[in-house]
């Protein structure tokens, strides 16, 4: 997405999380706690991933999208598409998305990634322009060094 920024990855934790259930100073109930909202949110709202989850490793995760901002009001915290995300990442200034995997099979759910979305993000001035004002500093100082040559 274009105006995705401040990604925070939790990969390094949840490989955390699973080592300490394998060695067994956590059990399973501990990790497998998805509440019924949150499960129904990766029904209705979820993206389906390709990926096994790593507790029951018969069901594929479902990533379910949560959004927060202040200019959402009374949507904050409401599960949204991926395909939703653009369309507001375009009308709103800034808001926050927190993904979750979720395993259907087993209530496995875990924090997967966060970042920002929106308007904000977007330069004022676009790619062409940043260049083009290189491009002219750059000239004027070829200019005064030929003044200075010729000194």
């Amino acid at each position: 997405m274009r105006t995705q920024r401040q990604v925070v990855d939790y990969s390094l934790q949840k490989r955390a999380v699973l080592r300490e259930l394998l060695a067994g100073r956590v059990g399973t109930y501990d990790v497998c706690d998805a509440s019924p909202y949150l499960k129904n949110a990766a029904r209705f709202h979820g993206e389906p991933t390709d990926q096994r989850c790593p507790i029951c490793r018969s069901e594929n995760l479902t990533h379910v999208h949560y959004i927060y901002g202040d200019e959402l009001k009374q949507s904050a915290g409401q599960a949204r598409t991926v395909a939703e995300l653009p369309v507001l990442a375009m009308t709103l200034r800034e808001f926050q998305v927190f993904v979750v995997e979720v395993c259907l099979g087993c209530d496995w759910n875990h924090l997967v990634e966060q970042y920002l979305l929106g308007r904000d993000g977007l330069a004022e001035d676009g790619p062409d322009q940043g260049a083009a004002s290189g491009t002219a500093a750059s000239a004027a100082s070829v200019g005064r060094r030929r003044r200075e040559a010729q000194r």
